[in-house]
């Protein structure tokens, strides 16, 4: 047990039985125990295998390589369709939890397993992130617009392919898209100041 990571635990206000419970699991599977973004995060060789994180309507278990783990069981959920990596594992309750132990270990040692073979995630590329019409007829028309949009890192660009993305209405990505025209043209990510 790590004493960093104890503020986690007596703040908590929910979940305090199930956060405990899961703490026990993950420090029975020999993981290092750190406070990582505000949670506690079991670590081995210092690559993060799995966070407890709550929520309103439920506690979890996150496994960074998720994506990669057998699932015999069908328990592991990808938060939303743009998380490529991650999945959870959610509780309601402690007693779930108790039932599910010796999986939730088996989870675990199977994490530990695809870190020490040192499987990656094969993320989606910027290519693969389809381009939104009202972006692309700027791009078309405006040629600084093109080159500054393909000079940005692959992350900024995938951060505005996701937000102009987003909105269902044509003129409302339209206007996302106008919006930071002159954010793209000085170089800068969607958040950058």
């Amino acid at each position: 047990m790590n004493p960093k990571v104890d503020f986690f635990f007596n703040k908590a206000k929910q979940w305090q039985e199930e956060y405990e419970k899961l703490r026990m699991i993950a420090l029975d599977c020999g993981l290092t125990e750190e406070l990582k973004w505000g949670c506690p995060c079991y670590s081995l060789n210092n690559q993060n295998i799995v966070l407890i994180h709550g929520f309103k309507e439920y506690c979890a278990y996150l496994f960074f390589k998720g994506a990669l783990l057998n699932d015999a069981n069908g328990i592991l959920i990808q938060q939303t369709e743009h998380v490529q990596s991650a999945r959870q594992i959610r509780f309601t309750n402690v007693m779930e939890i108790a039932e599910m132990e010796p999986m939730l270990k088996a989870y675990i040692f199977e994490a530990t397993e695809v870190e020490k073979a040192g499987l990656k995630v094969a993320l989606k590329t910027t290519a693969d992130f389809t381009v939104p019409v009202e972006l692309q007829s700027k791009l078309d028309h405006i040629p600084a617009l093109k080159t500054a949009f393909e000079a940005l890192t692959p992350g900024r660009q995938r951060g505005y392919l996701f937000y102009f993305s987003q909105p269902k209405q044509s003129k409302t990505r339209e206007a996302r898209v106008e919006k930071y025209i002159p954010q793209i043209l000085g170089g800068k990510g969607l958040d950058d100041e």
